[in-house]
């Protein structure tokens, strides 16, 4: 079968969803062309409870729309047609915002311009708030397999609050480090039409999506379905952070875990589909560095945890070893963790020692913002990694390796000694939707 270019059409269609059996169904199509179909499968649930089925399904609809975002992508054509019921107002702005920023890195990488081609249909809402669902008191904690998570894991712990690990698709990394919390778990499949790929592979347009924004929605299904009165992001305050400005807008990798977003989709969540359903992120006050320095306080996770990208991929090889070393993630990391760990536990975890090859030096030049923009990573802001690094120029142990001294000697000149400060930058600050009696407990650790 040919099929037709996406590029081409008209119109995207947002066909519907369905829920049958624990899995939810989400049909897409480019004008009359073939069925997209991506299913979502939720282990072990029942039918939503009578007095959860409204919610339910405006849950229902919200994922559809959100996830199309990773179809609409392949064509962007300039109609959005959503098949019956529209979208109240907020929602409809809600997701013009998750389209343009998200597709924000996706629209730089193809050098195309989308400010003012995606406009969601919208019509006047009901007025009417979300009703409380009484849902029990538990939180779904989504793991990445990173420190980012596990920090927020054992921040739950101690408080006392009940908490599951939830993960979304197939990885035994992540499933591994799910274990390891203790916590109980509960992994969703989640399988992307084929389709789409094999659109990808005669030509159509592709690149990042805003997959946070796809998993939250996914939660609030999971949320209503098994009953869980929150759920808890660890989004840190840097990933608010752009990665460069194009057409005049800030491109940031990581939009859909910033808090413009997180503050959106969590007020969109109580407005409109359960007013005691709790979307936050309970690291947004932290800095990446923050993070890594509540992390380095134990180690029970070092044998498992891992954000290296390349253990995530859709598609391709993935590294023998749970850290490739050259990806701008592997660097990062490490940089983060090295100010907080001992270095004979942190080249442990890494198996060797990143900051001593010289041959590197462009990748942390980037995440330095030395020469090159921040990489399209979920890395910490330049002045994060330029402050690490001044901190290990201080240090004995590090002072000599190859890329340390290179920074000492090269890079360190050019800055003011007044923005290479590391203890400012573990001040918590800023914004946040923690509930009330976790806010001390996370802006103090």
């Amino acid at each position: 079968m040919t099929l037709p270019d996406p590029r081409a059409a008209r119109a995207f269609r947002f066909v519907g969803r369905d829920y049958v059996d624990g899995e939810v169904r989400l049909t897409y199509a480019f004008d009359d062309g073939p069925d997209l179909v991506e299913r979502i499968g939720f282990p072990g649930a029942p039918q939503p409870a009578p007095d959860r089925r409204a919610a339910f399904e405006r849950a229902l609809d919200l994922l559809l729309l959100v996830a199309g975002v990773s179809y609409y992508k392949a064509g962007i054509p300039r109609q959005l047609a959503i098949e019956g019921t529209l979208p109240a107002t907020p929602t409809a702005a809600l997701l013009e915002d998750l389209y343009r920023h998200g597709l924000g890195e996706f629209a730089w990488h193809n050098r195309l311009d989308l400010r003012d081609r995606i406009a969601f249909p919208a019509v006047a809402g009901d007025g009417a708030a979300a009703p409380a669902l009484h849902l029990p008191r538990r939180t779904l904690v989504p793991i990445g397999g990173g420190k980012d998570s596990l920090v927020s894991v054992e921040l739950l712990k101690r408080a006392g609050e009940p908490a599951t690990a939830a993960w979304i698709g197939t990885s035994p990394l992540i499933e591994a480090c799910a274990a390891r919390t203790g916590l109980p778990t509960l992994n969703i499949t989640r399988q992307v039409s084929p389709l789409l790929f094999e659109y990808n592979r005669a030509g159509a347009w592709n690149g990042h999506v805003p997959v946070t924004a796809i998993n939250s929605a996914i939660l609030v299904v999971a949320a209503i379905l098994y009953g869980y009165d929150a759920i808890a992001f660890s989004n840190e305050r840097s990933a608010s952070s752009a990665t460069l400005e194009y057409e005049g807008q800030a491109v940031n990798h990581q939009w859909s875990k910033s808090w413009d977003f997180e503050r959106g989709f969590g007020e969109e969540v109580a407005q409109r589909i359960a007013a005691d359903l709790h979307y936050y992120s309970l690291l947004r006050p932290l800095s990446e560095l923050a993070v890594a320095e509540r992390f380095a306080r134990e180690s029970r996770y070092d044998a498992v945890f891992s954000s290296c990208n390349r253990n995530f991929r859709l598609l391709g090889p993935k590294p023998a070893d749970r850290w490739c070393g050259q990806c701008p993630k592997c660097h990062f990391v490490f940089l983060a963790l090295a100010p907080f760990m001992p270095k004979p536990r942190l080249l442990g975890i890494f198996g060797g020692n990143l900051l001593d090859q010289p041959e590197l030096a462009p990748g942390f030049d980037a995440l330095l913002e030395y020469r090159d923009h921040k990489p399209f990573e979920c890395v910490g802001e330049g002045r994060e990694s330029r402050a690490a690094l001044a901190f290990l120029a201080r240090r004995a142990e590090w002072r000599e390796d190859a890329l340390v001294e290179r920074f000492t000697t090269e890079i360190r000149p050019q800055l003011a000694a007044g923005e290479l400060a590391l203890e400012p930058l573990l001040v918590p600050s800023g914004e946040h939707r923690i509930p009330a009696a976790l806010t001390a407990l996370a802006e103090c650790g």
